[in-house]
């Protein structure tokens, strides 16, 4: 009877703290919970963190993530709108806004990741056979930056010429997937917080063609940087050219002011010269007249009246 009345006291206990442990649940930050009863929803999402009770048995909490989600899409070979065919491989990042419209529509995770397939890659398509490559590829027409100097605006005109231009660009496209996606995903309880373009891969004959065009770019604008070099030396050299006969013109003309100065000094030293005594002047230009004329291989004809050789027959003149 003790044994009987003992099994019976264990199991009441031990139903018990099945039930207990079974109305229990706990909610941390990161959660939100959805109470389903028989598989059906009850109530309202429990969003608070902390201790909560539910029906032992007939009622499970199901937890979602209450932090932001990762979406990785598969790359999609789309074709653009000017018919260049390209791998876009796209990525995001959602959460879950409504627990229980997502546990109603989509279930679980795995559910959404699904469905975000479908609705992203579609509108991911959309865009992109919207808009040619270049919108695809580019954020930006422009393509020369720098910072801290002037940019010369014919270069930069002239390079802007040799490129497509675009009126969306790739920033833009992505924003536009975002707002085209946003429009369905709430009705699964879902915000779709950014998208983004994570790669872009040119098919093999579109990626011949465009390595073609980049190394044509970069032969044009190589060519076009080696003229305004050549330019550039021409006008560094002419400029050279004019600084230095600018100098050689100041110093000839310093030279000849000196010139003149040492012509008029000379002059006047040999005014003094004359006025002081015009003997001894006349006696050493004859010298300097010497000197000047007559050397080891010269041969002179001239007369004995010849005023030239008046201090050579005159000794007395020199000894004076």
């Amino acid at each position: 009877m003790k044994q009987l009345i003992f099994t019976l006291v264990a199991v009441v206990f031990l139903i018990a703290l099945l039930a207990v442990s079974g109305a229990l649940y706990v909610v941390n930050e990161i959660e939100q919970v959805v109470i389903t009863q028989f598989g059906q929803p009850i109530g309202k999402p429990v969003t608070e963190a902390g201790l909560h009770f539910k029906m032992p048995f007939i009622q499970q909490a199901n937890y979602f993530e209450k932090r932001m989600l990762e979406w990785d899409g598969n790359p999609n070979q789309i074709p653009t709108k000017d018919k260049k065919y390209i791998w876009v491989d796209t990525t995001a990042r959602w959460r879950i806004i409504d627990a229980l419209k997502f546990l109603q529509s989509v279930g679980n995770e795995m559910g959404a990741q699904a469905r975000l397939d479908d609705i992203i890659d579609s509108a991911t398509r959309d865009a992109v056979t919207s808009n040619n490559l270049v919108e695809v590829v580019r954020n930006t027409n422009t393509i020369i930056e720098q910072k801290g100097e002037e940019i010369d605006e014919d270069r930069v005109g002239q390079a802007q010429e040799d490129l497509e231009t675009i009126s969306l660009g790739r920033e833009a496209l992505t924003r536009q997937i975002l707002e085209e996606a946003s429009k369905i995903v709430p009705q699964y309880g879902i915000d779709l917080i950014d998208v983004r373009i994570k790669r872009i891969n040119y098919v093999a004959d579109v990626q011949e063609k465009v390595f073609e065009r980049m190394i044509s770019e970069r032969k044009r604008a190589a060519e076009k940087y080696r003229s305004e070099g050549q330019g550039k030396k021409a006008e560094i050299e002419g400029r050279m050219a004019k600084d230095l006969n600018q100098i050689r013109s100041e110093a000839y003309k310093t030279a000849e002011t000196l010139k003149g100065k040492a012509d008029a000094e000379a002059t006047n030293i040999y005014a003094d010269a004359y006025n002081n005594d015009p003997e001894f002047y006349s006696f050493l230009k004859t010298l300097d007249t010497y000197k000047n004329t007559v050397d080891d291989k010269t041969t002179i004809i001239l007369t004995t009246d010849s005023e030239y050789l008046n201090y050579l027959k005159d000794s007395s003149k020199v000894s004076r």
